[in-house]
């Protein structure tokens, strides 16, 4: 089997893996798992009789970042049990969940009073999502350019895709380092109350940040693409090779053609030489032949 079709078949294979993947990823909620155990909390909470524990002890069932939950790139989702003060619906997997906010339309200017961390962060979770967006776009043009590579079995084409491939695996590699950088911010950063910096003691204690499927699934659909771009780029020497080859031997087959004299015409058609036919030859008066009286 030619070395271009076993290379471009297992690139193909990869860049669907790698697509799937980013795509689950994308578009799951799985990427950090907050567990919070409200049954200390609330044990701790209830011995104390202090001003303090008690407006803990409201928030223990106010705010949702007392409730375990996971977290993805859109929604926040409670798997056990929800804060009834927050408005929540069911997502895709029927899990209760409400919706991250990035405040693209802020009508009611709710970002007045956001820190410069806080700004850096929001910047970093707007960029993040542009570009796993501008990713899947990459992998798009990629496919049509693939397509049209091994339907014409041009090493040109093959080569864009690989060039597609490799830009879709750094935008989403820089997609999931601006997820790093935002979960950086909201654990170190002073970013707002329902992260990590301005939990309170308690909270903190009995709270345990987990990375998740959906994470795993993003840095695996990064090194895919990558994989695949490789191998698109092998593909395309490995078509290149294959088309020299066939050139070369096509140009054995080739038969000489020797330029012929000129026939002697009579009446518009060839007539031809008469060394065409075997002698002896007889002309008229000649000294040889049966009728030379």
């Amino acid at each position: 089997m030619p070395c271009s079709a076993v290379t471009l078949s297992l690139a193909t294979i990869t860049s669907i893996i790698a697509v799937a993947l980013l795509a689950i990823a994308f578009a799951t909620d799985n990427w950090l798992y907050i567990e919070v155990k409200r049954t200390n909390i609330q044990n701790y909470l209830s011995k104390h009789s202090d001003v303090q524990s008690q407006a803990q002890l409201e928030s223990l069932t106010s705010k949702y970042y007392y409730y375990t939950r996971t977290k993805g790139l859109f929604r926040i989702c409670y798997p056990k049990e929800r804060p009834p003060t927050v408005k929540t619906y069911l997502s895709p997997v029927e899990t209760h969940c409400n919706n991250i906010n990035y405040y693209l339309s802020d009508d009611n200017n709710e970002t007045r009073d956001f820190t410069d961390d806080a700004w850096a962060r929001l910047h970093m979770g707007r960029s993040m999502i542009a570009l796993f967006s501008l990713a899947f776009a990459a992998v798009f043009a990629a496919f049509c350019t693939g397509v049209t590579g091994c339907w014409r079995r041009s090493p040109s084409n093959i080569t864009a895709t690989a060039i597609l491939m490799l830009l879709a695996c750094l935008l989403s590699a820089g997609g999931m380092g601006l997820w790093h950088g935002v979960e950086y911010y909201e654990k170190e950063k002073v970013v707002g109350e329902e992260f990590y910096q301005q939990w309170s003691n308690i909270l903190q204690e009995n709270s345990e940040i987990m990375y998740d499927w959906s994470f795993v699934l993003g840095w695996l659909g990064v090194f895919s693409a990558l994989g695949a771009s490789f191998m698109f780029f092998f593909g395309s020497c490995c078509l290149s090779t294959e088309k020299e080859k066939e050139q070369l031997n096509n140009v054995q087959y080739i038969m000489p053609v020797y330029p012929q004299k000129q026939q002697y015409a009579y009446a518009g058609y060839p007539v031809p030489a008469p060394q065409a036919y075997a002698g002896p030859y007889y002309t008229t008066g000649s000294a040889y032949g049966p009728y030379n009286y």
